[in-house]
């Protein structure tokens, strides 16, 4: 396992990504001052995103099936929680976009390669309890540790 997305799993059988880029912001507000520079204070955390990107050819590895799966997911608007391969949980994410490119077509129209990009976005964590409430898990501040879910 790659990572996974709620119940769906990264990984050659399903979708496996090539490029995993996270980015993390931090919001500071600008105040202008008179006759000097403007002065920044820190108000909280931005955005936390991850964007997976690769390609698989279903008759190798992955399978196109997993892509509509994946597209389910994001119909429903609900948050997954997102851990990777050794056990670190990141938090709450929901899919923002997923793209995908055919290429290398079979005679019948089925596609050889398939090119796929995918985005996340981290939820606030009070607002994740309300669409994760269905998996009756205690996810506490998803801080990254399972200690607290009382499964143990």
């Amino acid at each position: 396992m790659m990572m996974a997305l709620g119940m769906f799993v990264f990984s050659l059988p399903t979708v496996a990504y090539q490029t995993l880029r996270r980015q993390t912001q931090w919001r500071h507000a600008s105040n202008p001052r008179m006759g000097a520079a403007p002065g920044y204070q820190y108000v909280g955390k931005g955005e936390d995103t991850f964007t997976l990107s690769g390609w698989f050819a279903p008759e190798l590895a992955g399978s196109a099936g997993a892509l509509k799966l994946l597209r389910r997911m994001g119909d429903t608007g609900k948050a997954y929680v997102l851990v990777d391969g050794s056990g670190e949980v990141y938090g709450a994410y929901t899919i923002t976009e997923i793209s995908e490119e055919q290429t290398l077509f079979y005679v019948n129209g089925q596609p050889r390669r398939l090119d796929f990009s995918m985005n996340l976005v981290r939820v606030d964590d009070s607002k994740a309890r309300t669409l994760l409430d269905d998996l009756k898990l205690p996810i506490g501040a998803l801080d990254g540790s399972v200690s607290d879910w009382g499964l143990a």
